[in-house]
């Protein structure tokens, strides 16, 4: 039974009169720079395992003395005492050492189970992850982790440990003391491991990211104070040349885009629908030659697959702006502006354009054309059927096109349109929520959010199983397509913005540093299905079907879309167009 304390008379220190006592032990009483010390040695041994267990794994590669891994263990600490002090501030110590303990039990709980490392890009993506993605990460196993690593300690903060309250003036010293003597063992400790330790930062980067909590504390700074301190970017349109060039096919009889009739091609307007695949591996898709057919459907239909093909990052946040920008990956991370995107272009050129989501949102791609989220537009009957516990499957998407496509069309553009789908596909860790019945070919599969549990074959299957339910997504599109083609000149492109790990090195789910993610993170499925909009841009399929392993990466996204669309704009590369080495030279204008 808890026991209960009378007021504490006037006098005693506020700390004290707001603390509590676990039953049965004495309370201990010290200076809160002790307090941060404990808990600063408390993170080193117990909150970062990720970190030992990393220079444990390189040892063949570089062995660490046993002096030289007692000072790493001191500078750890010396280095997490430092942020410890930094909130040692009265009525904000005990909350803000809590909140550091729950933060650093969390991440060493994903660093341990799904092999991540707190990178800016991964605070960026944990940031903008919606409620029913933080849900599925959710499980026991965290909780009971947190508990154990965070909540003791805490515990031990709120019900045993009494920190004594003493005039600043006279204390001062003594804390200023302690925390210069951390900054010489920092500084000379660090001095002192910097040959041994440098190859090993210079080959491993990642490991940098696994000291913890400091990794999440320096990657979130990054990600919420930069910004601060530094001026927006400003805006530049690229879309104002944007025209349709209707009348291919005539410059080389002597007549301009200019000159010629809005309709002298005779063609219907086009129909295109851009999927932006989620967390799918081209190392698993049938059609790249994966032993299991996971792609039966749009083999069926005979898409076009590139095999060989790289994305811009390795998560959405960093892929799916990256991919619809007209400046490549090099040139979109270097960028001294932001520019409009691809939909922007094709939009100003004339085309109703529509992006519909299943996902957490089209990472400010859509901000500028018209976009809804799939399950807040679609009937109470649609979404009993295809949804379950906040998520969606991503035949939802299907049912809503016919919908869609008249909303857009409503705009009173007559030039044709691009529906743009983001699926949810095969994001992970919840596998198994991504495939309805019919598409789980593949058992036993993973049925837990806690990936690691899973046996790899567990695991292989139940991914399997999405990409079968993305096949049958495609195909359902396809489909749908073709009952338009009276209409339109319609045509399809799948691009996946990332891969994922299953497993690999230890390594699950997706996010690492791109220069050190695996290719399985980056490696994705690029298809198009042709239908009539090839011809329509005058291009060969047979030479297209010729040369699938072509080199290919998300820079080559936007100049594919504009040059199938016949969309003019300076902003357009040839030598980017997938499909341009597929098309007849084009001929000079006769003066």
């Amino acid at each position: 039974m808890t026991e209960l304390h009378a007021p504490a008379p006037l006098g005693v220190p506020t700390s004290t009169r707001h603390s509590f006592h676990l039953p049965h032990l004495p309370a201990l009483s010290m200076a809160p720079r002790w307090a941060a010390l404990l808990l600063a040695i408390w993170c080193s041994l117990a909150l970062n395992q990720a970190w030992w267990r990393k220079l444990a794994e390189l040892s063949s590669e570089q062995s660490l003395s046993a002096w030289q891994m007692t000072l790493t263990a001191l500078v750890l600490t010396a280095a997490t005492y430092l942020w410890f002090m930094l909130l040692s501030w009265p009525k904000v110590r005990r909350v803000g050492w809590s909140m550091t303990l729950l933060v650093a039990a969390s991440v060493q709980y994903f660093m341990l189970h799904y092999g991540i490392v707190m990178d800016s890009s991964m605070v960026r993506n944990t940031l903008q992850t919606n409620t029913s993605e933080s849900l599925a990460l959710m499980s026991s196993g965290l909780l009971v982790h947190v508990l154990l690593f965070a909540g003791l300690p805490i515990a031990a903060l709120y019900g045993w440990v009494e920190l004594k309250s003493t005039a600043w003036r006279r204390d001062l010293w003594r804390s200023a003391l302690l925390v210069l003597t951390n900054i010489a063992v920092l500084v000379g400790g660090g001095l002192l491991l910097y040959k041994p330790m440098a190859p090993l930062v210079r080959n491993h980067t990642e490991i940098r990211y696994l000291i913890n909590p400091l990794a999440s504390v320096v990657s979130f700074s990054h990600v919420t104070l930069k910004p601060l301190f530094k001026r927006p970017l400003a805006f530049q349109a690229i879309s104002n040349d944007a025209t349709l060039g209707r009348s291919y096919g005539l410059q080389g009889m002597g007549m301009t885009a200019a000159s010629a009739p809005a309709a002298a091609s005779g063609n219907k307007p086009p129909l295109l629908v851009l999927i932006v695949g989620e967390t799918t591996r081209a190392d698993h898709f049938g059609l790249n030659g994966y032993p299991r057919n996971t792609t039966p459907e749009m083999e069926a239909r005979h898409v076009i697959s590139w095999r060989n093909v790289q994305s811009c990052g390795t998560n959405t946040l960093a892929s799916v702006p990256c991919m619809f920008s007209h400046l490549g990956k090099s040139g979109f991370e270097s960028r001294k502006f932001e520019y409009e995107n691809l939909l922007d272009v094709l939009n100003a050129a004339g085309l109703n354009v529509d992006w519909l989501d299943n996902q957490a949102g089209c990472k400010d791609v859509c901000n500028r054309i018209s976009h809804a989220q799939a399950d807040q537009v679609a009937s109470k009957a649609l979404v009993e059927r295809w949804c379950k516990d906040g998520e969606c499957l991503d035949q939802l998407m299907v049912e809503l096109l016919n919908e869609r496509l008249q909303t857009v069309n409503s705009h009173g553009k007559n030039n044709g349109t691009v529906l743009v789908l983001h699926q949810m596909g095969s994001h992970g860790p919840a596998y198994y929520r991504r495939s309805s019945q019919p598409s789980k070919h593949f058992q036993p599969e993973c049925t837990t959010n806690v990936t690691s549990d899973c046996s790899r074959g567990q695991l292989v299957n139940v991914y399997d199983n999405s990409m079968v339910e993305t096949d049958h997504f495609v195909a359902r599109t396809i489909d749908w397509l073709k009952t338009q083609q009276d209409r339109y000149e319609t045509g399809l492109i799948y691009l996946s913005d990332h891969g994922e790990s299953l497993g690999e090195n230890g390594l699950y789910l997706h996010g690492l540093p791109y220069v050190i993610a695996p290719q399985a993170q980056k490696h994705v499925p690029w298809v198009l299905w042709p239908g009539s909009l090839l011809s329509r841009t005058r291009v060969n399929e047979t030479c297209v079907r010729q040369d699938l392993d072509q080199a290919l990466t998300h820079d080559n996204f936007y100049h594919t879309v504009l040059g199938l669309l016949d969309v003019r704009s300076n902003s357009y590369q040839s030598a980017r167009d997938a499909l341009q080495n597929c098309r007849p030279a084009t001929p000079k204008t006769i003066s």
